[in-house]
């Protein structure tokens, strides 16, 4: 019997920011602006964060507690649509082990002077190192906080 595991969780998130479709755009676009709306725990450092916002182009994240592990997200941009579509697969690790691997989508179209955002995020969770709830919640703490930011219409995304 082996002690190798894999889980496939879906999820799909949405929200209705007040903001047009190229201001939310924006806030993924640039590593200046999605550090407004990144999170994580209070004690953890944000030790680096890369990106390279184009087809083909990667992002990398690792943040953690002072005193370890690190945590790493590596992504690869597969299909940009400005201001309407992202598409984009990336893994987590801690250390050295791989936790899993998602394709996301992120859609967006303009309601009024609004912007509805659609992401769905498909992930295969490995060998039970990380709980697929966590990421869920990860993704709505980010989606709120992008959603703060662009409350505020003085702050540029």
């Amino acid at each position: 019997m082996s002690d190798r595991t894999i889980s496939h969780v879906a999820f799909e998130l949405e929200r209705v920011y007040p903001a047009t479709p190229e201001r939310v755009f924006a806030a993924f676009a640039a590593v200046s602006a999605k550090a407004g709306w990144l999170t994580f725990p209070n004690d953890w450092q944000l030790t680096e964060h890369t990106l390279d916002f184009r087809v083909g182009g990667h992002e990398r994240i690792h943040t953690g507690p002072a005193q370890g592990p690190q945590h790493g997200y590596e992504a690869v941009y597969h299909d940009i649509v400005v201001n309407s579509r992202i598409v984009l697969s990336y893994e987590v690790r801690i250390d050295e082990t791989l936790l899993s691997v998602s394709l996301a989508t992120i859609e967006l179209w303009p309601e009024g002077d609004r912007t509805h955002l659609i992401l769905h995020d498909s992930g295969v969770f490995l060998d039970g190192h990380e709980d697929p709830r966590w990421r869920e919640q990860g993704a709505n703490d980010a989606l709120d906080a992008l959603g703060t930011l662009l409350d505020n219409p003085a702050v540029g995304a």
